[in-house]
């Protein structure tokens, strides 16, 4: 299971009304996490490392755009507080 990301200039992200999604946020913590479904999400604020089962790391902070496949088990570390736009399909 791959996590996609790829730069999204914020003129995008609105015309693409991914900045109409709802916002979650969260402190700098570390934790386990299971995807039910596939999330996208667009970062405003943050830094984030993803870390799978198998051992992959995967970075991410803001102006990224992340998509998370259905039935990803991996590790949050969040090193800068995060505010993100996200949708799960």
């Amino acid at each position: 299971m791959q996590i996609e990301i790829k730069k999204l200039a914020r003129e995008e992200a609105e015309k693409e009304g991914i900045t109409a999604w709802p916002i979650w946020e969260k402190e700098v913590s570390r934790f386990d996490w299971h995807y039910d479904s596939v999330e996208e999400c667009y970062l405003l604020e943050g830094q984030v490392t993803v870390e799978t089962p198998e051992g992959e790391k995967v970075k991410f902070g803001a102006g990224d755009f992340v998509r998370f496949p259905q039935g990803l088990d991996c590790v949050w570390d969040i090193s800068v507080p995060v505010k993100k736009h996200f949708d799960f399909k």
